[in-house]
């Protein structure tokens, strides 16, 4: 079995191809927060550190610097991993059934993680590292003092950001699982293609006498075997034995020394006349 070469390439259907394209959308809205998130962690920094300055809270600074690190590092994780679904999203175009399988799995996990996120955002609720017993700052207190610091649209432009990333990602998983989309992944199966008349299947040569194929020795253009003179052939030598024939060419005609004498006895020079007795 071999793949015809006029076999059609296979077209990748519109929900493989829109599906791509979602996985574009989540990754420009990644990026999007990434750039929002870098703009703000350092007046969250600033907010964190004076709340917590005049509490007995040890470390204030420590604190602050620890949300800090988590806010960037979590954004830098999740734009790595969108950067990761886009570049499948380019194998899944090429019908590539492993990048399907990695994309399922990859966009399950940010499904989650994206979905908790809008969770805890809808709570409106910002998570301390302590209690809110003695002079500790409480969750509200915190809160507010992030509304007044930062921009008023920041937390709608993230939830809206947020929403369309989930809604983005489940779609294009769903549409990958579609049964148009299991035929673009489904491996084709190879087909049996009869060979070209005049030509040889591959691995099999052809009978003598057809085009491609050498002819039988001792027919014009087939060279010979070693140790087997040709006989009568343009170019070979003859059988010994044989007087060499002039029809041949390449054989020098032969000299009159070589040739039979016509002349009857009686006149050859030096010979004896008959007696007439």
């Amino acid at each position: 079995m071999v793949d015809s070469p006029s076999t059609p390439a296979r077209q990748r259907p519109s929900v493989v191809t829109i599906s791509s394209y979602l996985l574009y959308l989540f990754l420009a809205c990644q990026v999007i927060s990434l750039i929002l998130t870098l703009s703000t962690l350092g007046k969250t920094r600033d907010v964190l550190r004076d709340a917590y300055a005049g509490s007995t809270a040890e470390g204030a600074d420590q604190i602050a610097g620890f949300f800090y690190a988590f806010g960037l590092g979590s954004s830098i994780i999740v734009l790595l991993i969108a950067v990761a679904l886009g570049v499948l999203a380019l194998f899944n175009n090429q019908g590539r059934n492993g990048a399907r399988i990695t994309t399922w799995i990859v966009g399950g996990i940010m499904v989650c993680c994206v979905g908790g996120t809008l969770l805890t955002s809808a709570a409106g609720s910002f998570t301390t590292a302590g209690g809110t017993s003695g002079d500790m700052p409480s969750a509200e207190e915190i809160q507010r003092r992030l509304d007044e610091a930062l921009p008023s649209w920041l937390t709608p432009v993230s939830v809206l950001l947020g929403v369309i990333s989930l809604l983005a990602l489940l779609a294009a998983l769903i549409l990958l699982a579609l049964p148009k989309a299991n035929e673009f992944f489904r491996k084709a199966p190879a087909t049996w293609e009869p060979p070209t008349p005049g030509t040889s299947y591959p691995g099999y040569p052809q009978a003598p006498g057809q085009p491609g194929y050498p002819q039988a020795p001792g027919q014009p253009g087939y060279p010979q075997a070693p140790g087997y003179p040709s006989t009568g052939q343009p170019g070979y030598p003859s059988t010994p034995g044989q007087a060499p024939s002039s029809d041949q060419p390449g054989t020098p005609p032969p000299s009159s020394s070589d040739r039979p004498d016509d002349t009857p006895p009686a006149d050859r020079p030096g010979s004896t006349p008959p007696s007439t007795s």
